[in-house]
């Protein structure tokens, strides 16, 4: 299966509870950290909802 790369470009600081959840749940958490997961329609799910928190990395 595709992978993906992720990376964290904002802060969960003053953020919703939920949201940090999310950064969690996609293995972040820390600025800057980048992970690799596979290309599947929930981690998509989880990305739509922080766009202005996390980039797709080339």
């Amino acid at each position: 299966m595709a992978k993906i790369k992720i990376k964290q470009i904002g802060s969960p600081i003053r953020r919703p509870a939920s949201q940090k959840k999310v950064l969690i749940g996609l293995g972040l958490g820390k600025m800057h950290r980048v992970v690799e997961l596979e290309d599947t329609a929930e981690v998509r799910g989880a990305i739509a909802k922080l766009p202005h928190m996390v980039a797709i990395v080339d």
